[in-house]
């Protein structure tokens, strides 16, 4: 009790103070004084939580506010936010099922799904496409902000003239529009709506109640719980500049509360949803040049600072700043979602993370 104790009574000491708070916080203490510092310290307006561990729930708690004008705080399995590109995650899976149910074939030529897309010097499959090794380019200027009200397939037109920035195969180039293109040859091979299949093929079957496509017409009022979305200045927050993501769904467009996001982490670790064959498919490093990516299919697939390995995404985009994690060795699912563009704080995380980490295996 003495260190809950001692946590508390640091909560009212003063900003000049903070440094050294944390001195003596251990395991999950720690990391939950960690995530309260961020907004008492005005790093972040608000935060969701989940993490488990063999399955049992760890921490799961809201900081700071989904609405700092209304003083609407963040709650824990009721907010809804933007999760950016671990939009990628929940793809993979719905790729992987249309894999299992012989509806794509990950090596084919994407022109066999969609053959009106212009031709280029080379041709490209899904496999590299949802791998980041298609040669496809990234957002050019403030591209990544369109406030469109594109469809999948009417979003092309911002990219289809380009070249191919390399061969397919020969190189790496992490970006959003790979997953407009891998979203527009799975929609066109099923034969309905790409997000249509991921609700009934992913979301459904994992209980993923509280997570939403954004509304093409950019009207988010169908949508409970929704946290403001906020950019970081000088003096504090302002409301992020409006965009419309609909049509960038699978690659950073989904609308999700922490608790689903750690559902679907779970469900990864427990095998359920795919084969494990499909799993290991999914969660095996592309290689380019005979060196690993580091990015598997639709999940980032990596050791962190101590050699512990672990697959998910990072996720940044307007309004969103977004963690999820899975370490398959500690049985470890770790969710942060968090209402603002980029706030710099990825450090604080991976300490707060790392404090987990290192509690022994029960």
């Amino acid at each position: 009790m003495s260190a809950f104790l001692t946590f508390f009574k640091r909560l009212f000491s003063t900003e000049k103070e903070t440094p050294k708070l944390l001195d003596g916080l251990q395991g999950i203490v720690l990391t939950d004084a960690i995530f309260h510092n961020l907004v008492a310290e005005g790093k972040v307006p608000g935060m969701s939580v989940t993490i488990m561990r063999n399955n049992e729930m760890l921490l799961q708690k809201g900081y700071g506010y989904a609405d700092l004008e209304q003083g609407i705080p963040v709650h824990p399995t009721k907010t809804v936010f933007r999760i950016a590109s671990i939009s990628k995650c929940i793809t993979g899976l719905a790729l992987g099922k249309m894999i299992e149910e012989q509806i794509v074939d990950l090596d084919a030529s994407f022109y066999n799904y969609v053959p009106y897309y212009p031709k280029k010097k080379y041709s490209f499959t899904l496999r590299q496409l949802a791998g980041h090794t298609a040669g496809v380019r990234s957002y050019r200027g403030k591209e990544y902000a369109l406030n469109k009200p594109y469809s999948i397939k009417d979003s092309i037109e911002v990219f289809q003239g380009d070249p191919l920035v390399f061969e397919p195969g020969k190189g790496y180039l992490y970006n959003s529009f790979d997953f407009v293109l891998l979203s527009l040859g799975m929609q066109e091979a099923a034969g309905i709506p790409f997000e249509n299949y991921v609700k009934e093929k992913v979301l459904k079957p994992l209980g993923m109640k509280n997570t939403f496509v954004p509304p093409m017409d950019n009207n988010s009022n169908g949508v409970k719980n929704l946290a403001q979305c906020y950019t970081k200045i000088t003096t504090g927050f302002k409301k992020a500049i409006p965009v419309n993501n609909f049509y960038k769904v699978a690659g950073g467009g989904f609308l999700s509360s922490s608790e689903n996001i750690a559902r679907m982490g779970q469900a990864i670790l427990q095998g359920k949803l795919l084969k494990k064959e499909t799993y290991n498919l999914l969660l095996t490093s592309q290689t380019v040049n005979g060196k690993p990516t580091y990015y598997g299919l639709g999940f980032q697939v990596s050791e962190d600072a101590k050699g512990r390995k672990f697959m998910g995404h990072v996720g940044n985009s307007v309004g969103a700043y977004t963690n999820f994690f899975i370490y398959p060795k500690e049985q470890l699912v770790v969710v942060v979602l968090i209402n603002s563009t980029d706030p710099k704080v990825q450090e604080e995380l991976d300490r707060a993370i790392d404090a987990l980490l290192d509690l022994p295996s029960s």
